[in-house]
């Protein structure tokens, strides 16, 4: 993957596409039927077979243990010999990746014309300590499981008394079943009549929401959970997108409130934030506890209330980038239009977060060359084979990781997902590697070792101090955040019309030949700044799709 793929691989109603020059094999860009004649860079052939579009076809024969080469990387090896024309599937190609090591590369890049967004800036909340948030949350923690019914019923409490529920549609829809079903009518032809019923109004104008970081751990696991869970809960406590924070203790969990604050206090030794903590085994009742907890947060939420928007740089944006329900198309078309706004937050001055190490694997080269030093290099390296071998050591590995959903969509091979996954990441050099729940300090494009799963994957960028995600997705998939507005988008139209309760951005002008890769990235910028004023809300937000799960550091991909 270079800078010159990154732009140029725009199809142009196109009905196939060769990514890179080195590639022996073709995407459809539609349904393309047996027997159709192909002419490519002078080579004619017919296909043997439907393709359907987003899956690929070879343009040479190929024998068995030949390369497979896609965005110009080794991503396969055929299995057996092949005609060109056929279909690639799971029985003729299993992955493979290129070996990878430092080679002490002097990267070369020019950052991408920022020009029109230069004087821009975007209203957000400034903390103390000069970071700035894209939202202003107040934050629940438990530091074990055994709270989160207590944050159940908190939150029942005060979203629909301070005017944060979503909606009263499903409880609506609920009560009218029930009544026809007394009525003795068919409820399997039922028509719902929603009551028009008006929101209630936000009674905090400048607390953007209010939210629960309900998880499984705390206790019960191993002590390395618990240590990894603190870190973790003490980075969302430490967010720039969070204004005060009340945690729930039972008292004799592994995960103590005095660990919890001491990781805090490490992570951010001027941490200055309200802080209320409540331990349920020093209170006389669980009645008084939640009471308390109810009252002091809302007294404390009066205080953050104070705190308003105000202008900042485009520079003091930190974005995290993920993709999920991947498909054919994100690797040409969300996935580089993503990067190449990444390329201009980086120029700016910003900071880009990509992440999922699995699906970096056959994309190891390319990164460690753009490296800025030799221990940025050697970190990525450590961290990538530490992880694969704790993988192959329970019988997987990142060959797994493509799930059914993305193999039937075109993702054949988990290096032709990574490929395409890591063109998120732009062109700009790496200057930094962040192991799970590191902070990132540095401007410009940071990786984090986090699993590919989507959750665990945002759960981790939030962590490291993404203030907006970009996810982009192929299948479609409602992946959001507590405390970081997750931005989706889609890789085609069709999708992000028949999802549209859930995507943002739709970036299949691309593969229908409407919109270059650029035009769509400077799109993408313009609505994070309008998600970072609070102008626009992500449909994630919208719905409330708060997704948390903790990486216990065992194995997930």
């Amino acid at each position: 993957m270079t800078a010159t793929i990154m732009t140029d691989a725009a199809p142009n109603m196109q009905q196939y596409l060769k990514i890179h020059p080195d590639d022996n094999v073709l995407v459809a860009l539609r349904d393309l039927p047996s027997g159709m004649p192909i002419s490519f860079n002078g080579e004619a052939f017919t296909l043997l077979e439907n393709i359907n579009a987003k899956h690929k076809f070879f343009v040479q024969d190929m024998n068995t243990d030949d390369d497979v080469i896609m965005y110009g990387a080794l991503v396969g090896k055929v299995q057996t010999n092949i005609q060109k024309g056929s279909l690639m599937t799971t029985t003729n190609t299993k992955h493979a990746a290129g070996e990878y090591a430092y080679r002490g590369v002097n990267y070369q890049w020019s950052a991408p014309d920022v020009s029109k967004f230069e004087s821009r800036t975007f209203n957000g909340y400034k903390r103390k300590d000069g970071r700035v948030g894209t939202a202003n949350y107040w934050l629940f923690i438990p530091t074990v499981f055994c709270e989160n019914r207590n944050l159940d019923i908190i939150k029942e409490a005060l979203h629909k008394e301070l005017g944060y529920a979503v909606s009263d549609k499903y409880q609506q829809y609920t009560k009218q079943v029930l009544q026809a079903y007394k009525e003795g009518k068919n409820v399997e032809r039922f028509d719902f009549n929603p009551v028009s019923t008006q929101a209630k109004e936000r009674f905090f104008k400048n607390i953007d929401g209010i939210k629960f970081l309900n998880h499984t751990g705390g206790c019960g696991g191993t002590r390395q959970d618990a240590a990894t869970l603190g870190a973790l809960l003490a980075a969302y406590a430490d967010h720039p997108n969070v204004a005060g924070v009340t945690i729930l203790s039972l008292g004799c969990q592994h995960l103590q409130s005095e660990m919890l604050l001491e990781d805090l206090k490490k992570r951010n030794p001027d941490f200055d934030k309200p802080l209320l903590v409540f331990e349920q085994q020093l209170t006389e009742s669980e009645e008084q506890l939640i009471f308390d907890a109810i009252r002091e947060t809302f007294l404390e939420m009066v205080e953050v209330n104070k705190i308003e928007r105000e202008p900042a740089p485009l520079s003091a944006l930190c974005v995290g980038v993920k993709c999920g329900g991947s498909d054919g198309f994100s690797g040409i078309s969300a996935n580089p239009a993503v990067g190449y706004t990444s390329d201009l937050l980086v120029g700016l001055g910003g900071k880009v977060l990509l992440a999922e190490f699995p699906e970096l694997c056959g994309a190891e080269q390319e990164l460690i060359d753009r490296c800025t030093n030799e221990d940025v290099a050697n970190r990525f390296i450590h961290l990538m084979r530490s992880y694969n071998e704790l993988a192959m050591k329970v019988g997987s590995g990142f060959h797994m990781n493509p799930s059914p959903g993305n193999i039937k969509d075109g993702l054949i091979t988990d290096a032709i997902k990574s490929t395409g996954a890591a063109r998120k990441g732009g062109t700009s050099p790496v200057v930094d590697v962040l192991d799970y729940t590191e902070p990132a300090t540095k401007p410009g494009l940071s990786l984090v070792c986090t699993p590919g799963n989507d959750v665990e994957a945002t759960t981790g960028k939030a962590a490291s101090g993404a203030t907006l995600i970009l996810f982009t997705t192929g299948l479609g998939t409602p992946t959001g955040n507590p405390v970081c507005p997750t931005i989706k988008v889609a890789t085609n139209s069709k999708l992000a019309k028949h999802m549209a309760d859930i995507i943002d951005i739709d970036t299949g002008g691309i593969i229908e030949g409407e919109k270059t890769i650029e035009e769509m990235g400077e799109e993408i910028l313009e609505y994070c700044i309008k998600a970072a004023s609070g102008e626009i809300i992500p449909k994630s937000v919208l719905l409330g799709q708060d997704d948390f799960i903790p990486w216990k550091r065992g194995v997930s991909l």
